[in-house]
């Protein structure tokens, strides 16, 4: 028998009732459902934290005198990874 595996999921929050008020008032000045509003905040805060997931990791890299990767090294590190995956997919038929 199939599953079905729900498209969405609903969350329950809570807010202090001022900034509820906000929120539907913003929700409304835009035409907008307060999942939309939601749902776009999200997204939002998670670029945020993505961007500033790869600025430390830049950060690092500098501090080590890594400057990056440039177009020549893209294929060899292609390369690299493809090997590595067939080493393991050896393995495991292996073991």
């Amino acid at each position: 028998m199939p599953t079905h595996t729900p498209t969405r999921r609903t969350f329950t929050v809570s807010f202090p009732s001022k900034l509820a008020e906000q929120v539907e008032r913003m929700a409304k000045a835009e035409s907008r459902t307060t999942s939309e509003l939601f749902r776009e905040a999200f997204r939002q805060y998670r670029a945020e934290q993505v961007r500033k997931s790869l600025n430390e990791m830049n950060a690092i890299a500098n501090e080590k005198g890594h400057n990056g990767y440039g177009p020549e090294d893209v294929e060899r590190l292609v390369d690299e990874v493809r090997a590595q995956r067939a080493a393991e997919k050896a393995q495991k038929s292996a073991a």
